[in-house]
């Protein structure tokens, strides 16, 4: 019989995973390859993904490994921002090219009627190699080739269906510069080429599983992952949810016991842990929406309060004071308020190290 694993026991297994359990000593570097990369449409998110994972984090190592091009933000899984290794970012882009071109069509068929998208993304792609741009400086250069098209479709058609990176100084700790892209071959150094979808499915298990097929799919936006999922079969470990749902992991999956007490973390806009399954109850208990807010990140998140999301935080600076407001989204205990106050004071120890003073406001 298949052995059935509860919730919280696939939530212990998550947060173990994910580094949320207990933080690592890894460099920012493995942490990002061991996790396939992290969201990162609010540019500066990242750096507070990293300091909740890892023991002293110092911003200067992503900042360092940005300009280096070891990592890069590129547009990733789910067709959306991901920052990843240069290796990640080469190997796994082809893989959704089906997927970028689907949402393409889904948001700009209509405005694309009756234009050769793939000789759009040429010229986009020539033109950004030799001069990293903007999506409205790629729209203003296109608009003067196809003048009665929809020059927003023209410059989406670019950002889907050429690979980019957005390019530095975006993503830099203490700056922050427009959102210009250039082609991934001219920034990386070399053209993408795809890796096995199968290599990638095992290393989305080791980062968030035990998962099912639709978790796999909803994490990468990659369809018929079944084949893929039974072809591995006879190397995985195979589960059973509570509610049915048939699980696959990678044999040294670690499942830590369901009462391991988890403290509580403070995470950024986006945090893939809440976006990289099918059934988020696992971290999200009463299927709350996430918030997914506008900005350069390192400003606004959730909070993680027994392993589960229970509440959201907000930075804001007022008199030369930093303030870190916390809103539950229930009523927390004495202890619980104590250790959100602590985390919350280290967490402005890191995002607002100038501050005159720190505060943790509990709405």
């Amino acid at each position: 019989m298949t052995e059935v694993v509860a919730q919280r026991a696939l939530g212990r297994a998550l947060l173990e995973r994910q580094h949320l359990l207990r933080p690592t000593t890894a460099s920012a570097f493995d942490v990002i390859d061991h996790l396939v990369g992290m969201q990162a449409q609010a540019p500066l998110a990242a750096y507070v993904g990293l300091w909740t994972r890892i023991i002293d984090f110092d911003p200067e190592e992503l900042s360092r490994l940005t300009d280096e091009r070891r990592v890069a933000r590129a547009l990733m899984m789910r067709c959306t921002v991901h920052l990843m290794t240069a290796a990640d970012c080469l190997a796994v882009r082809p893989l959704l090219d089906g997927l970028a071109r689907r949402e393409l069509q889904g948001h700009f068929k209509r405005q694309l009627d009756g234009i050769d998208v793939d000789t759009v993304a040429q010229a986009g792609a020539e033109l950004i190699a030799a001069q990293p741009g903007t999506r409205v400086e790629i729209r203003d250069v296109l608009t003067r080739r196809w003048p009665t098209a929809d020059a927003d479709a023209l410059a989406y058609a670019v950002s889907y269906l050429v690979p980019t990176v957005q390019i530095t100084p975006r993503g830099i700790w203490g700056t922050n510069g427009p959102a210009a892209m250039t082609t991934m071959e001219s920034w990386l150094g070399r053209p993408p080429e795809a890796r096995p979808v199968d290599s990638i499915v095992l290393r989305y298990l080791a980062a968030y599983g035990p998962a099912s097929v639709l978790d796999a799919q909803t994490w990468s936006g990659l369809t018929r992952l079944r084949e893929v999922l039974e072809r591995l079969r006879p190397g995985l470990r195979v589960f059973r949810s509570e509610d049915g749902a048939e699980l696959f992991d990678i044999p040294d999956g670690p499942l830590p016991d369901p009462q391991t007490p988890a403290p509580v973390r403070f995470l950024p806009e986006y945090d893939n842990v809440f976006l990289s399954h099918a059934d988020r109850t696992r971290v999200n208990p009463d299927r709350r929406r996430i918030p997914l807010p506008p900005g350069n990140g390192a400003s606004m998140g959730t909070v993680l309060i027994d392993g589960c999301y229970h509440a959201n935080w907000r930075l804001r600076r007022e008199d030369g004071a930093a303030i870190v407001r916390v809103d539950p989204l229930r009523p927390f205990t004495s202890s619980e308020r104590d250790e959100v106050d602590e985390e919350g004071l280290r967490l402005l120890g890191f995002i607002a190290a100038d501050a005159e003073a720190a505060k943790v406001e509990i709405a």
